[in-house]
């Protein structure tokens, strides 16, 4: 029982036409996310709301102010306070205002055009015992992300859209 497969126009039109679907009906490398969370409540507001996290004195009630992480997006932790930072109130503290931030406005960009996600992966490297311990510099942690992101995918598709159509010219 030998099972033969053979390849038609049909199957390289419609491979071909999966593909485009997919490539061009999505959006590579960001979130997707429902606009409409509260219909009644002006976006503007959801921000403010979001914003006000980073000044509640019950989430931020030990960590020295120079440490705390800014509505801009940055961490402002010096390697030398690393350990304290990383064992301390700070770290937990930081962690609340992200989730705080997360739980109104999942979609959160701050100033500098960080993620809540670029953020807690600057904390995990930053407090790490990698080669990135004590570097808390969210910018380069937004750099290496956008660098990785949606950049291989496209490629990728490409490729395996040659390889269909290679095929497809074989038989």
């Amino acid at each position: 029982m030998a099972f033969t497969f053979k390849v038609t126009v049909k199957h390289c039109l419609l491979a071909f036409s999966l593909i485009s679907v997919s490539i061009f009906g999505s959006k590579f490398g960001t979130a997707s996310a429902d606009p409409v969370e509260d219909p009644v409540e002006d976006p503007s507001q959801i921000v403010v709301k979001a914003l006000l996290c980073f000044n509640d004195k019950y989430i931020y009630s030990s960590c020295e102010e120079a440490f705390r992480l800014t509505e801009s997006g940055n961490l402002n932790v010096p390697p030398q306070y690393t350990d304290p930072y990383c064992t301390g109130p700070c770290l937990t503290e930081t962690n609340l205002v992200l989730d705080c931030v997360d739980d109104i406005l999942n979609t959160f960009e701050f100033y500098n055009k960080a993620t809540i996600h670029d953020v807690r992966d600057t904390i995990k490297a930053g407090c790490g015992y990698g080669s990135q311990r004590g570097n808390f510099d969210v910018a380069e942690h937004i750099q290496a992300g956008e660098s990785n992101a949606g950049k291989m995918i496209v490629p990728m598709i490409v490729g395996l859209v040659w390889m269909i159509l290679a095929q497809c010219l074989m038989f």
